[in-house]
């Protein structure tokens, strides 16, 4: 075909169009309500999350986050959810680490955890679990657990809310931490695992720590260490994992925000620069902590590294001591 100056004409002119467009496009971000996506149950972390991000970015943001359940197969459903929309800005995925699991758990997943995500930032991190023990346990302190659980190896049980659940990961990197040989006793929730923890039938959980708080505080159970970098305010009398001699232990599940891959990237920044403006108000971070939660707001970059260094790590614990998908 000839390019004569009439098409040459005519073809600049479409393209400045259509950059002129999305320049607009881009401008008006977001110009309706965005999904949001939860991969799990109404009521959780990441509800919290959302919803308090909400309040807060609404007024600035100018449009809603409406927030979608999609529960299933340990956050496969409503994250493939994600993987398969539009990257056009109106979805997003607010799940937790456990997104750097599932590739150990669910080898056969139907997206790729890293490719088909665009890193928005990593939201919080946990201040961690908290080690418990039942009346089952006559240890007192993390050191003397360990050293009757090595002194009885393969004789002690910890709970988990099943195979492949974020509590047999926090647990099996004890395990390889400390020297231990703890047994799984796999549930089907994690409140059976508690109910049975506290019945003394199984003798230690790794979990959450605003979930176990008030059984310690009540005297049902007994908080050995909690497995944060630093020690919990509302546990304040409870020391790290670290300091109780397990040196360099820390574990502490985060929550972050994810556009589909191929999201343009002003709209990544333009939300992540809301997402940190909501996490920097006090009333915010004193909400989160009241949780559990430290804020974070960190880049895209430093997201995208946490996420492919832990997906690492649980791949080199999974070979470690033979993990079997389930």
């Amino acid at each position: 075909m000839k390019i004569t100056p009439w098409l040459l004409c005519s073809l600049m002119l479409g393209a400045a169009g259509a950059q002129a467009q999305t320049q607009v496009a881009h401008k008006d971000y977001p110009n309706h309500p965005i999904r949001m996506v939860v991969p799990y149950v109404a009521g959780g972390p990441m509800d919290f999350i959302g919803r308090t991000l909400n309040q807060k970015m609404a007024p600035s943001l100018g449009q809603n986050f409406v927030i979608d359940n999609r529960a299933g197969a340990g956050g496969a459903i409503g994250t493939g959810v994600v993987a398969k929309s539009a990257p056009d800005g109106y979805t997003l995925l607010n799940t937790s680490s456990s997104h750097a699991s599932l590739p150990v758990v669910s080898p056969s997943l139907s997206y790729d955890p890293v490719k088909d995500f665009t890193p928005i930032t990593l939201v919080a991190n946990s201040v961690g679990f908290v080690v418990a023990v039942g009346p089952s346990v006559k240890a007192n302190t993390l050191q003397e657990f360990i050293a009757d659980a090595k002194a009885r190896p393969e004789k002690l049980n910890y709970g988990s809310g099943g195979v492949g659940n974020v509590m047999q990961f926090a647990a099996e990197f004890f395990n390889t931490s400390a020297g231990t040989k703890i047994n799984h006793v796999p549930y089907k929730g994690v409140g059976e695992a508690i109910t049975d923890l506290m019945a003394g039938r199984i003798d230690v959980c790794i979990g959450s720590a605003t979930a176990l708080l008030p059984l310690v505080k009540s005297g049902k159970l007994r908080a050995l260490a909690i497995t944060g970098k630093t020690r919990w305010a509302l546990m304040p009398d409870v020391p790290t994992v670290d300091e109780a001699g397990v040196k360099g232990f820390v574990y502490t599940p985060w929550y972050g925000l994810w556009y589909p891959a191929g999201t343009p990237m002003e709209y990544v920044t333009r939300m992540r620069q809301e997402v940190v403006k909501a996490l920097e108000d006090p009333e915010v971070k004193r909400a989160f902590a009241e949780q559990g939660y430290v804020t974070v707001g960190s880049t895209p970059a430093e997201f995208a590294k946490v996420i492919a260094d832990e997906i690492d790590a649980n791949k080199r614990l999974a070979t470690k001591i033979n993990f079997a998908a389930p």
